[in-house]
């Protein structure tokens, strides 16, 4: 039986190869134009929010009370991480994270137990709470954003206008779901004067239920005559405010009108618990929610049809304005990355045309195509999309793909001018370089495989990498092996009238010579070269501390975040001052396209690495788009200025920006964990005092920390229950007075509109008037409160944090620009020792933000190590089956190290999570040229060659096809050098590859030497060491 010979049987079927390379070509052309397209990919957010109210809960008692048998329960989940409760008066946030290592086909399934958990808990929780709600969409992208504005219209033309957008929206293909943000409810406040009521003896009671009998609904029956049945409808009679304001009120014996005691006034909710600011003018913004796996890019241009169909017919002074434009961030994301990838192609293929020759370059650019053809065609098969990652993984291929494809061409090329016949040459190519160069491929695929299988978030994030390495190299094989053999036989020049010359003449030019020469004398001086490589390999692991540490580089998108944050207790209407400042900052700077406000709470996620804020009256943000980069870091060095000089006092103040990879927060984070609030909020002070001594640190700060003012009433029992009140039946008038209560709903079309009754302005707003508020008895008696309870003032904690059911004080900073957080967490990390030391017991000091993150990504990683070393080794013993070369070539590994450490010095780049992806799939690059070179080694030695003469000759015969592959893959890493996000990483193979090659050559002949040295003392010295040309053995056997 024939041994399988793939090149061969290419040659020998001509119209076959041909006719397959049309199909894989046409196949790729139509699974390009059918791949999705995405800024980033997808990856599942492990995230639950779960929120509860209870109206007039203390924080303290919605922490015992409600959060706690909550945490109980969830603690039972499994892959559960962590819970981080946020507890404040009336108000719960449970935010229930699941480990990264959890699979993301687990996720519906724990969401779903998570649900059932808390149900069976519900009946355990106090009367009045309500809830908990559970949002399990938390993890939901709003594609595109849209503010609805209008010059003087207000809330309710703004909503109707909404509510047309959302349902043209709805219908446009692959929207699943329309979000609104900002829209407040209408309500119609019933605002009366205690005194006025009092001098008419009219107890609030009595006007609620003259409203209530006024406003109910009730069956007034129905005619059954002979044919029909008549249902007879009493028309409602309160249709609005002019109507509650003519409702008759009986007092003091005569009939008065409600708008005679009461002011009657339609607004909307108030005071409003989140709002929404475009362009200082109120808004509503609208979200689209595409569906998973459609093409952006198309979803983009039907949503703006929708829309300019919607704004041709709506109100004058009506203006929809997208403000998030996924799309078109995918569009340029999309053209800037296909830009690169043409550089890329260029680049690779002006290597091959002047490396190899014109015809020779031929051949080798027309593997290109057929190559990126597979790799489409699985992509669509796979549903890998076209997004940052996938589009890095294809320039990184592209320096890689022809690595076979130059291989075997320059083996064809060399045995013709040998003498070789083209089908010959083809044929012994496979014989000499198809298995070595296959193991190759899959030793540099292995490189990227830790990427697909870390189990984290940040794996998900960069698993396409592998997908599409993987098939690229695999493909080129394929290609080099089969196409590449038939397009030689076709298109390289004829090389008969060599076939009388030297078969070694080609390696006897001044330059070869002049290799062979520095080969020699590494071979002769092993011991000297292998010590002085060690040498440096040591300096450079040396070196690789200096380099800064990252996670994810910061994101090249334009948006700013500006995030105000007010004293804890700040009303929304604080917080409304502060944004409506901050926007002053910006209304007129020719930086800022154009920005929007969001008071009492974060903007929604319009990008999967964005965490919106959770809901709280004394924060805001500002999402600024500026016009490009540069104007975006002039805008932050402003509002950064503006911010020290103090025009935004009474807020703390941030200027943020979009990181790469899964979110993080604060860059630096340091969580102090106890029992006692009041303890673990001084231990924090003392975190935050120490590591506000780094001139690194900006603006170090608690997450919790000052208390706010409260009234407590002490109600006296004896004298309340003598009047016929309880405790509760107080609070409920007080809220009535003071906040406002509904007493009835106004029914308009779709829309319900709350009828709330609350005291007047100028006595609900005056804390110093509580003593002399008047309530009523059940029997309708007025009785100031300082009759039945004593005012205590008192400061109280407004929030609580607890994590996992330990109370948690996270001390939070920023860094400058310029400086990497996890350097900065490092180098603060020792100077806490001294209060780690003192901590009471039970308490802990834990490190969070960048760094924690990072070292979840880089453990995801560590874990897939020893099963894809494993792997990679048993991938070379197949192919060398000799202990002794296997360890040589694993020895070669980590050479690429030395040139990484390097480059990443001279440039100054950070070294981060994708840098770390980098110098793991540079190991498997070295491999793949050590594993080529110590099999043509073995191969001479079979042959008849003396140790030394294997050694040079092999090295000196593989050093150009080595030399060739590396270059191509170096130079094709030049454009994403330029990108913030691959940059790292593509100078970390650049500098490991151009070191490693350097040593392949020099320091592998040397390392193999020292290796067999018994074998080298056997040889015969003279010969050996004349440096002469010994004729290269197996060459001409079969020359035509």
């Amino acid at each position: 039986m024939k041994a399988l010979n793939l090149s061969k049987w290419a040659v020998e079927h001509p119209r076959l190869v041909l006719f397959l390379m049309i199909m894989i070509a046409l196949g790729g052309a139509m699974s390009y134009a059918r791949l999705g397209r995405a800024e980033d990919p997808s990856f599942t957010i492990k995230v639950v929010n779960i929120t509860a109210v209870w109206p007039g809960s203390s924080a303290r008692e919605m922490r015992d009370q409600v959060a706690d048998p909550m945490e109980k329960k969830l603690q039972e989940l499994a892959f559960l991480d962590r819970m981080e409760t946020y507890a404040k008066p009336g108000f719960l946030a449970i935010q229930v994270t699941f480990k990264d290592t959890t699979p993301p086909a687990q996720i519906p399934t724990l969401f779903y137990q998570l649900r059932k958990k808390l149900f069976d808990i519900k009946g355990d929780l106090p009367a009045g709470v309500v809830g908990p709600a559970v949002n399990d969409e938390y993890g939901d992208v709003d594609s595109t954003l849209y503010a609805v504005t209008g010059d003087g219209a207000d809330y309710h033309q703004l909503d109707r206008m909404v509510e047309v957008l959302r349902q043209r929206l709805l219908q446009t293909p692959d929207a699943v779901k329309v979000n609104v943000y900002g829209n407040q409810d209408r309500r119609v406040f019933i605002e009366f004067s205690q005194a006025r009521l009092a001098n008419l003896a009219i107890a609030p009671q009595a006007i609620f239920d003259s409203i209530a009998k006024e406003n109910a609904v009730s069956d007034a029956g129905a005619f059954q005559t002979g044919t029909n049945r008549v249902r007879v409808q009493v028309a409602e009679s309160l249709q609005g405010a002019e109507a509650l304001a003519a409702l008759p009120v009986a007092a003091n014996g005569q009939t008065l009108r409600l708008g005679d005691i009461a002011t009657i006034t339609p607004g909307f909710e108030d005071p409003p618990s989140f709002v929404v600011r475009h362009k200082g003018a109120s808004a509503i913004v609208v979200g689209v929610v595409m569906a998973r796996g459609a093409n952006i890019l198309a979803f983009g241009r039907n949503l703006a049809r929708t829309v300019e169909e919607v704004r041709a017919n709506a109100p004058l002074g009506i203006e929809i304005e997208q403000i998030a434009d996924q799309p078109r961030v995918v569009e340029e994301a999309v053209g800037e990355f296909t830009r690169s990838f043409v550089e890329a192609l260029i680049i690779v293929l002006l290597v091959s045309f002047f490396s190899l020759g014109a015809r020779a370059g031929v051949v080798v650019a027309l593997s290109v195509p057929l190559v990126l053809s597979i790799v489409f065609i699985f992509m669509n098969a796979l549903g890998v999309d076209l997004q940052r990652i996938s589009l890095g993984a294809l320039i990184i291929a592209l320096g890689l793909l022809v690595d076979d494809a130059i291989i075997a061409v320059e083996m064809m090329m060399v045995k013709m001018e040998q003498g070789y016949s083209r089908v010959k040459a083809a044929t012994f190519a496979w014989d000499s370089t198809a298995f070595p160069m296959l193991t190759g491929t899959l030793l540099t695929a292995a490189g990227f495989m830790p990427v697909a299988f870390a189990n984290s978030s940040t794996g998900e994030y960069t698993a396409s990498m592998f997908s599409v390495l993987a098939i690229a190299l695999v493909a080129s094989w394929f290609v080099a092996v089969v196409f590449t053999p038939y397009l030689g036989v076709k298109l390289l020049p004829d090389f008969t009238n060599h076939s009388r010359r030297d078969p070694d003449e080609i390696y006897r030019s001044p330059l070869y010579l002049r290799l062979r020469k520095a080969i020699a004398w590494s071979v002769d001086h092993r011991g000297l070269a292998v010590a002085a490589t060690a040498g440096v390999f040591a300096l450079a692991a040396l070196g690789f501390l200096q380099v800064q540490k990252q996670f994810f580089p910061l994101s090249e998108r334009p948006e700013l975040f500006f995030q105000l944050k007010l004293p804890e207790g700040s009303s929304i209407g604080a917080s409304m001052d502060a944004a409506k400042q901050a926007e002053d900052l910006i209304k007129d700077d020719g930086d800022a396209l154009y920005y929007t406000s969001y008071i009492g709470g974060g903007p929604p996620r319009f990008w999967l690495g964005l965490n919106p804020a959770l809901p709280n009256e004394s924060y805001s943000e500002l999402v600024i788009v500026a016009r490009d980069i540069p104007a975006r870091e002039r805008l932050k060095k402003k509002l950064d200025g503006a911010i020290a000089s103090g025009k935004l006092s009474a807020a703390r103040a941030r200027v943020d920006r979009f990181n790469f990879g899964p979110p993080v927060g604060f860059p630096v984070q340091f969580r102090v964990i106890g029992d006692d609030p009041a303890e673990v909020r001084a231990i924090a002070y003392r975190v935050r005092d120490t590591i506000r001594a780094d001139e690194a640190v900006v603006d170090p700060h608690l997450n919790w920390n000052e208390q706010a003012p409260s009234v407590k009433l002490v109600i006296d029992q004896d004298r309340a229950r003598l009047l016929g009140l309880t405790p509760m039946e107080v609070s409920v008038r007080l809220q009535m007075l003071i906040s406002g209560v509904t007493v009835t709903t106004i029914r308009d079309g779709i829309d319900r509109v709350e009828v709330v009754a609350r005291a007047a302005p100028s006595e609900r707003r005056d804390l110093g008037r509580l003593a002399d508020m008047v309530i009523y008895s059940n029997g309708g008696q007025p009785i100031q409160v300082a009759q039945i309870a004593r005012i205590e003032y008192q400061h109280e904690d407004p929030i609580f944090w607890r994590r996992n059911r330990d109370m948690t004080v996270t001390v939070r900073a920023d860094v400058i620009d310029g400086v990497q957080a996890p350097d900065v967490t490092a180098r603060l990390w020792p100077k806490l020792e001294e209060i780690r030391a003192g901590l009471p017991s039970g308490y802990r000091l834990e490190i969070g933000g960048a760094i924690e993150e990072s070292a979840k990504a880089n453990a995801s990683i560590a874990a897939v190590f020893p099963a894809v070393g494993m792997l990679m080794l048993t991938i070379v013993m197949f192919q060398l089956q000799d202990f002794a070369r296997l360890g040589l070539v694993m020895v070669s590994a980590p050479l690429g190290i030395i040139g990484a450490s390097l480059a990443l010095n001279l440039t100054g780049a950070p070294f981060g999570f994708v840098a770390l992806l980098g110098l793991i799939a540079l190991s498997g690059m070295d491999m793949r040229n050590s594993i080529i070179l110590v099999d043509q080694m073995r191969q001479d030695l079979e042959e008849g060659a003396d140790y030394r003469e294997a050694i040079i000759g092999a090295t000196v015969r593989r050093a150009r096809p080595v030399a060739l592959t590396a270059t191509a893959a170096i130079l094709a890493m030049i454009p994403l050098s330029r990108s913030a996000f691959w940059g790292p990483m593509a100078l970390t193979i650049m500098g490991g590859l151009l070191v490693a090659t350097f040593l392949t050559v020099l320091f592998l002949p040397a390392l193999y030497a020292l290796w067999f040295r018994r074998s080298l003392r056997a040889q015969t010295p003279e010969r050996s060491r004349s440096g002469g040309w010994a004729p290269t053995r197996g060459v001409v056997e079969g020359a035509e």
